[in-house]
């Protein structure tokens, strides 16, 4: 079957995780992309361990179905080659530091204006404008300085990070977004563009609600644990053998939930009939719904709740979540390395049934040094 974007010529001189997502997500709909490394190769090939023939698995999974070659900017014969090899692609995607472009003849102005038809896509830190925008930042400190931490962690406990990269990953797809869109409208108008995007902006994308939430009240909720600012009930509840995630999104569910606790009679109570009422009795309410979920297991309330429609389940580790007939019935991870029981993730998406990548490998440093 014919990829989306056969034929497209990507050159991404991407480091760590945000740019090489970028680029593995234009590579798995069927891009040919290049990886411009430094000699001494992309930092993430050492993020370890664990190791896969010599590569960081975290490398590994964000770099498969690329090219690899090597780029001293320094040595102005290999960045002549690299900028003539920008202009011959389509796209050019990096997450370079911000004062390294210009100074290297690399940045967006001076090579869309060479190049006119040249998708240039910039991720940057803090963004292309503004004080910080050449300022540097890594996931923890984007989700510390744009509030997320804030936001994350039990109630009564300590503030906590995200437990995975959700900035870098979000922001790599932003870009490859924004990639996608101006690629459109070159073929509307036959100019390329230059795109811009941020691990910060990414970040005050993931608290926006919150945002307008305080914009009106001039307030902050406080952090739910696994519940919602807004939402009652709408969290995890330890039952006899562990806790089990209930999601009553709307009246009609919580009419069924509160029919599974054995109180039918809740719903017409004019301090649980609706919402706004349930957000006011929260604290009442949830230790009234705590007090019968302890009872019985997980697997008899599941049952009831499941039977009724009601969204629910359990708190899974990743090693449960992999034991998931779900998760074998979607194929979206495989084995790509022989000898090795590593598995790697495909797109999360499947055009004409069809998964977007997961069976590639990652290149070496400079494999394709002279060939591509």
């Amino acid at each position: 079957m014919t990829k989306p974007l056969e034929g497209l010529k990507v050159v991404e001189f991407g480091q760590n995780l945000a740019g090489p997502y970028c680029g593995q997500i234009l590579a798995f709909l069927g891009a040919e992309v290049v990886k411009v490394e430094r000699p001494e190769g992309d930092d993430a090939r050492k993020w370890g361990p664990p190791f896969v023939e010599g590569d960081a698995t975290g490398f590994i999974a964000l770099n498969r179905g690329k090219k690899s070659i090597t780029c001293d900017l320094a040595d102005k014969a290999q960045r002549e080659a690299l900028i003539e090899r920008i202009g011959a692609a389509d796209v050019f995607v990096h997450n370079l530091r911000a004062d390294v472009p210009p100074k290297f003849g690399i940045d967006g102005p001076s090579l869309t204006k060479r190049f006119p038809r040249l998708i240039y896509a910039d991720l940057g830190a803090f963004g292309a404008a503004g004080p910080w925008k050449e300022r540097p930042g890594y996931e923890p400190i984007i989700q510390a300085v744009a509030g997320l931490i804030s936001l994350n962690g039990d109630p009564n406990g300590p503030e906590a990070r995200i437990g995975v990269s959700i900035i870098d990953l979000s922001t790599g797809m932003w870009t490859a977004i924004g990639v996608l869109a101006a690629l459109a409208r070159r073929t509307a108008t036959g100019q390329g563009s230059l795109v811009n995007t941020s691990l910060f902006e990414s970040g005050l994308m993931w608290t926006s609600n919150h945002v307008a939430g305080w914009s009106v009240t001039g307030k902050m909720p406080p952090r739910q644990g696994t519940g919602h600012p807004s939402l009652t009930p709408y969290q995890a509840f330890e039952c006899s053998d562990g806790p089990l995630m209930i999601c009553p999104g709307n009246d009609r569910l919580w009419r069924k939930f509160a029919e599974v606790l054995g109180h039918p009679e809740w719903p017409d109570e004019p301090r649980f009939r609706t919402n706004v009422e349930r957000m006011q009795q929260r604290d009442l309410l949830l230790g009234m719904i705590a007090d019968i979920m302890i009872r019985e297991s997980r697997a008899h309330w599941s049952a009831k709740l499941d039977a009724l429609g009601v969204p629910n389940g359990p708190l899974n580790t990743v090693p449960q979540v992999m034991e998931l007939a779900q998760v074998a019935a979607l194929g979206m991870f495989a084995r790509p390395y022989a000898g090795s029981d590593a598995l790697f993730h495909g797109l999360p998406l499947s055009i004409d049934g069809e998964r977007a990548g997961g069976t590639e490998k990652a290149p070496r440093i400079g494999e394709h040094n002279g060939k591509v």
